[in-house]
């Protein structure tokens, strides 16, 4: 019993390194393991789920307490086989080498009970970055919607660095960026991201373009916006489901690619409610607290109503990020 519980910690920490092809994800890692204050005696599960040209070196790794395990296909990736890997090598922690093709989603749905990712690195080369974004935005996407470190390798001064900016901050405002030259030497991005409205303002304005940044924010970071008074254009919604003096507006927003645009709604208390068109555009005026709705089922953003006006649809229906 006691063997079993070494194997299978309540808590296993997972340190998850994804990223395409050629993007230095190897390296890191071996030179992450060669280090004797990573590699220090702690028993290490090391799963590599993408070969590139590189290849790991055990004979120098700073101990003997890692194990590796190679994944040759998606279909191994099951919460059985983790597990089963585990036990065989009783393992303390797991460092896994993520396949660039493979949605992360089939990861966190093999993770064995008790499995937490503690930390997420994304690495990707500068070179092809732009291009695989271009090419297989949802890819790119779901391997920058939770990492905390986004490495861009063979960066050079010929490459603009807002480009790849732009690229993360679509996705998220939270990862830190750097960028590592040829030679090895890493800048860490310092690139300012003011938001596109004035929260201090009486009125906090938001305009056609920021809609999706805006929602995105309230919803990373409720407590700025608590009490606030916005004015912002959406769209009305009237459902039979909604409590009384209750509707919905939002506006659709695209966050990766077609495939995944949502209606990205908030509720509005109004004793007019019954006024509102259903398909209606407005341009509407209230104060926002976060608080439980029945129309969330949970706590979230509840408007209440200040004023408003029709309009015309936005030039742009569906809302983007940058």
């Amino acid at each position: 019993m006691a063997d079993r519980r070494a194997a299978e910690p309540r808590n296993m920490p997972v340190y998850l390194f994804t990223g395409f092809l050629e993007g230095g994800k190897t390296r890191f890692i071996q030179e992450t393991l060669e280090d004797k204050r990573f590699c220090n005696g702690e028993r290490t599960l090391l799963l590599v789920c993408e070969e590139g040209e590189e290849e790991y070196a055990p004979d120098q790794f700073a101990d003997g307490s890692v194990q590796i395990r190679v994944l040759q296909d998606q279909s191994e990736l099951t919460q059985e086989n983790l597990a089963r890997w585990a036990r065989e090598t009783r393992c303390e922690r797991v460092v896994i080498e993520y396949n660039g093709m493979w949605l992360l989603d089939a990861l966190y749905g093999a993770m064995p009970d008790g499995w937490m990712v503690y930390q997420e690195f994304m690495f990707a080369d500068a070179r092809t970055i732009l291009s695989y974004n271009s090419n297989m935005r949802n890819l790119v996407y779901d391997k920058l919607k939770s990492c905390e470190l986004v490495v861009f390798n063979r960066f050079t001064p010929a490459m603009d660095k807002m480009e790849y900016h732009k690229l993360v901050r679509a996705v998220s405002r939270r990862a830190d960026i750097a960028y590592e030259a040829p030679d090895g030497k890493v800048v860490y991005d310092d690139i300012e991201d003011p938001l596109p409205f004035d929260l201090n303002a009486p009125i906090v304005e938001i305009g056609d373009d920021d809609y999706a940044e805006w929602y995105r924010d309230m919803s990373e970071e409720p407590k700025k916006y608590e009490g606030k008074t916005v004015r912002f254009k959406g769209k009305s919604l009237v459902r039979r489901r909604l409590p009384p003096n209750t509707f919905v507006i939002g506006r659709h927003v695209m966050t990766c690619c077609v495939e995944d645009i949502q209606f990205a709604a908030l509720v509005c208390k109004w004793d007019k409610a019954d006024t509102v068109t259903d398909e209606g555009w407005m341009v509407l005026t209230a104060k926002i607290n976060f608080r439980f709705s029945p129309a969330y089922g949970r706590k979230g953003p509840v408007l209440t109503y200040i004023g408003h006006e029709p309009c015309e649809p936005p030039e742009q229906a569906v809302a983007t990020f940058y």
